[in-house]
């Protein structure tokens, strides 16, 4: 699954990770490097095992944990209402 934020959902990149803002509620979101880079990919069109890959490769972390993290992350930004449907 490839990632698309609403369209009212903008996205910014950030010195130490990204920022994300919800138009219709003024509220923000925080990333950290490492869900910036996991945005970054599935926003890009990479799938949730592709991204659980890259980061597998560039952090010392089995691609398992690695793709859990990458879940999560996914879960999360569901759960914010950021996501399009």
């Amino acid at each position: 699954m490839t990632l698309a934020l609403r369209a009212d959902v903008s996205a910014a990149d950030t010195g130490e990770g990204m920022v994300l803002l919800d138009e219709r509620t003024g509220r923000y979101y925080q990333l950290n490097g490492t869900g910036a880079m996991i945005t970054r990919l599935l926003l890009d069109g990479c799938s949730a095992e592709e991204a659980a890959g890259r980061v597998a490769d560039r952090y010392p972390v089995h691609p398992d944990r690695a793709a859990v993290d990458v879940r999560r992350l996914l879960a999360s930004l569901r759960r914010a209402g950021l996501v399009a449907p």
